[in-house]
């Protein structure tokens, strides 16, 4: 489709989605799509290819990123962790790659929605959103389409209604500038009528200043077919593309349910304690089983879902869908049969350094980790297209060098329909962000009512009545 695109320089934007990445990344895009590969970190590295007439490269914009943190600064500070992230999901093959070109925005906050509308508007050419469904693109292109009546494209000969006096596209389809010498930098491919007939692309809409935008809808499928926007006279369009699937994971819970899958803001999770013999179970759908005997777990639950801690026997029980319980489930019937291990996770993750609180905090006790009696490991377990848990456990160094095994890690086990819709990454420290404040008068009650005046006033009531 990119190759019926009229212009010679496109930029493909790959939308991804704060609340469970990078489980939105689509693998192998560049090599599908045939783009530029990412730029190493070789200083004499190829800036720009060209590939049949064209050049395309690739930007990732993580979206929704007020899910992860309250502030911007907080997000901000999260950048090197996300693009390490990142990193790690598109493989070892591309570990020495550059990846300047990524972005954390928030089209609810406008958190970094003016820059991208700056480079969209700076780039020209064809823009592309490309995702899977209900990682935010519609939402996204309506925040930075470079709309409106702006200084730089005063050259625009509008009526009043907001459309062109003069036609700035002479072919339907594609659009081509007024000018021959802009046209020319941008759209160096006129189609045929042939090509017209059989290109994947829809027409694009008519030059405005406000045009129309794409629908915004949780619900996965909105934008059904390519949806071309055109802007600067010509300059350029932004394309958004309908979403790839992202899994199934509705297709599990009971329909009116369905819709509180989605993350629709951040989530002040609560702190769960799983002992040894207990499962954490999420509204029946997930249940996460510690494996060490001997170590507690403290969960998060990033997730819109009700999370419970309960026995393993009974957590069972419910994920199979076997006896009644009051626990609150939106699995449908059927499901617990369909019940199987995501897999075994490790939390291998040290974060000691982060969770030992005064101990090794330079304005108080400042110690070193290596002095510690224990070490504190973390994970976080990703639930495709719903969010995160955060699991953390404390074991102690002796038990560490006491054992011989080759992972002596803090171990869960997960457990999901068909083993599917689960992952894991390094852990974010999410708790650390936006945990409850505890304030020097928070978890006080109200001083006991002195009882000085009662006890007189009984006193002097036995002494009336014995008289």
């Amino acid at each position: 489709m990119i190759i019926e695109s009229p212009y010679s320089y496109n930029h493909i934007y790959h939308v991804l989605d704060a609340a469970d990445f990078p489980l939105s990344f689509v693998p192998q895009l560049q090599r599908r799509l045939d783009l530029m590969p990412q730029r190493s970190q070789n200083r004499r590295s190829k800036t720009r290819v060209f590939h049949q007439g064209r050049r395309a490269e690739i930007s990732f914009i993580i979206t929704r990123s007020d899910l992860l943190a309250p502030q911007k600064e907080q997000v901000d500070a999260l950048m090197p962790y996300l693009v390490q992230v990142l990193r790690d999901a598109l493989g070892s093959s591309v570990k020495d790659v550059r990846l300047g070109n990524v972005r954390c925005v928030s089209a609810k906050r406008g958190w970094w929605t003016k820059q991208v509308k700056e480079e969209i508007w700076d780039r020209g050419g064809g823009g592309w959103m490309v995702g899977k469904v209900n990682v935010g693109k519609s939402n996204l292109f309506e925040s930075v389409f470079p709309k409106g009546g702006q200084e730089r494209s005063r050259d625009l000969n509008l009526g009043h209604d907001g459309t062109l006096r003069t036609p700035a596209y002479q072919d339907a389809a594609y659009p081509q500038s007024r000018s021959k010498a802009k046209a020319s930098v941008h759209n160096k491919h006129p189609p045929s009528d042939n090509a017209v007939e059989s290109s994947l692309l829809p027409p694009p809409q008519p030059l405005q200043r406000f045009p129309t935008m794409p629908t915004i809808s949780h619900f996965p499928g909105t934008t059904a077919s390519p949806i071309r926007v055109p802007f600067g006279n010509g300059k350029g369009e932004l394309i958004d593309l309908p979403g790839l699937s992202r899994g199934s994971l509705e297709d599990h819970v009971v329909e009116h349910h369905r819709s509180d899958l989605v993350m629709r803001q951040r989530i002040k999770p609560e702190q769960l304690v799983i002992k040894p013999g207990q499962s954490l179970l999420i509204s029946g759908l997930i249940r996460i089983t510690p494996t060490k005997p001997n170590v507690t777990v403290l969960a998060h639950p990033f997730v819109p879902l009700a999370s419970h801690v309960t026995s393993t026997e009974k957590a069972i029980t419910i994920s199979k869908q076997t006896q009644p319980s009051g626990i609150p489930t939106i699995a449908k019937p059927g499901v617990g049969s369909k019940m199987a291990m995501a897999g075994s996770f490790h939390l291998q993750w040290d974060v000691t350094k982060q969770r030992a609180g005064p101990l090794t905090s330079p304005t108080a006790g400042g110690l070193s980790t290596k002095v510690l009696p224990f070490v504190i490991f973390s994970t976080d377990i990703l639930i495709e297209g719903c969010g995160w848990v955060e699991l953390v456990a404390q074991v102690r160094k002796r038990d560490l060098e006491s054992t011989n095994d080759s992972k002596p890690f803090p171990g869960v086990d997960v457990w999901s329909p068909n083993g599917d819709y689960v992952a894991e990454r390094r852990p974010m420290n999410g708790w650390l962000l936006g945990r409850p404040r505890v304030s020097s008068t928070s978890g006080r009650k109200r001083p006991r009512r002195s009882m000085k005046g009662v006890k007189k006033a009984m006193k002097l009531a036995k002494r009336n009545s014995s008289a």
